[in-house]
C-alpha cells in the first residue's frame, strides 16, 4: 500500500510519506490488529449492544455449571459436517446445508415444539411460555430465573427481530430462516447458545450431568412425553452411561440443526420426529 500511495504522489511528498511509513511500522502487533479488524456490533431494541448481552449472560452462566465454554463456544463445525467441507473442498466444490428432506423434517418438528399453544405459527408468547416451563418446573433460583428470561428474550429478538403481537414465525418461514442460519459461519455458531440455560433449569443437582430422570423433566417442559425422553435418552446416550454431560448436551444440539446423517444421534434431540 505505501509504495502505490509513493507513485502517485508528487516527489515533494515523498519525504514526508517516508517518515509517515516509518511511524507505521512502529505500531505493535495488538494495535495494528485492532486497526485492521473493527468489530461489528448489533444493538438490541433497547439499545445494549446484543453480542455485549449474550456474551455477558453466557460468561456468568458458564461459571455455575461444568465445563460449559469449550463445548459451545467451540467454532468447529459437527464431525459429520467437518468430514463433508473437507470432501467439497478436496473436489472443488460446496453444497448448501439444509436442502435435504430429512433436514427439512427435523426443522418441521423443532418448530412444533416452539409453537407451545399449538396454532400452527411461533409468537414471542410462544417463546416466552416455552421460557416459563423451564423457569417454574425447572431447579432455577431468583436470579437465575431473571438471567434465563433475559437472554430467551434476547434470543427472540436476535432470531425473529420485534417483539409484536403481528411477528408469526410459520412453518415456511422457519424452514427459510434456519436454512439461512445453517448456511451463515457467524450465525451457525450461535444456533446452540440458548442450551446451556435449558440444561441448567433440568440439571437439578448442578453436576454438570443429568440422569434420565432429569432428561425427563426437560421434556416435560418442552410439552412432550415422559415416553418420548426415554426413548431419545437411549439413542443419545452413547456410551449407556446413564448420563449427559453439559458437554454432550451441547453437542447434540448443535448437531441437530447441522448434520444432515440421518443415523446422528441428535436427531431425537427435541423428541420424535414428525412424519413430513
Amino acid at each position: 500500500m505505501a509504495f502505490a500511495l509513493l507513485r502517485n504522489c508528487a516527489r515533494s511528498s515523498i519525504p514526508l510519506l517516508e517518515r509517515n511509513f516509518a511511524a507505521l511500522t512502529t505500531i505493535n502487533g495488538t494495535n495494528a490488529s485492532l486497526i485492521s479488524h473493527p468489530q461489528k456490533i448489533e444493538h438490541t431494541s433497547v439499545g445494549q449492544p446484543l453480542s455485549t448481552l449474550l456474551s455477558t449472560n453466557v460468561r456468568k452462566y458458564s461459571k455455575k455449571a461444568s465445563r460449559p465454554e469449550r463445548a459451545y463456544e467451540s467454532d468447529s463445525d459437527s464431525d459429520s459436517d467437518g468430514e463433508r467441507e473437507t470432501h467439497n473442498k478436496k473436489h472443488g466444490h460446496h453444497r448448501e446445508r439444509g436442502n435435504t428432506d430429512f433436514w427439512r423434517r427435523k426443522m418441521r418438528t423443532l418448530h412444533g415444539v416452539l409453537d407451545v399453544n399449538n396454532d400452527g405459527v411461533i409468537s414471542h408468547d410462544d417463546f416466552m411460555l416455552l421460557t416459563e416451563n423451564f423457569a417454574t418446573r425447572g431447579h432455577l433460583n431468583t436470579a437465575e430465573k431473571e438471567e434465563f428470561r433475559d437472554i430467551m428474550k434476547a434470543t427472540w429478538i436476535q432470531q425473529w427481530g420485534e417483539i409484536t403481537p403481528y411477528n408469526l414465525v410459520t412453518v415456511e418461514q422457519y424452514l427459510v430462516d434456519m436454512h439461512h442460519v445453517v448456511n451463515d459461519k457467524d450465525l451457525r455458531k450461535k444456533v446452540h447458545r440458548f442450551l446451556p440455560y435449558l440444561y441448567r433449569a433440568v440439571d437439578k443437582d448442578h453436576s454438570g450431568s443429568i440422569s434420565l430422570n432429569e432428561f425427563k423433566l426437560f421434556f416435560r417442559c418442552l410439552g412432550l412425553t415422559e415416553e418420548d425422553a426415554a426413548v431419545s435418552f437411549a439413542v443419545i446416550d452413547k456410551n449407556g452411561d446413564g448420563q449427559v454431560t453439559l458437554d454432550e448436551f451441547l453437542k447434540l444440539g448443535r448437531d441437530f440443526f447441522l448434520t444432515e446423517r440421518e443415523d446422528n444421534a441428535s436427531r431425537l434431540f427435541w423428541g420424535p420426529l414428525v412424519e413430513h
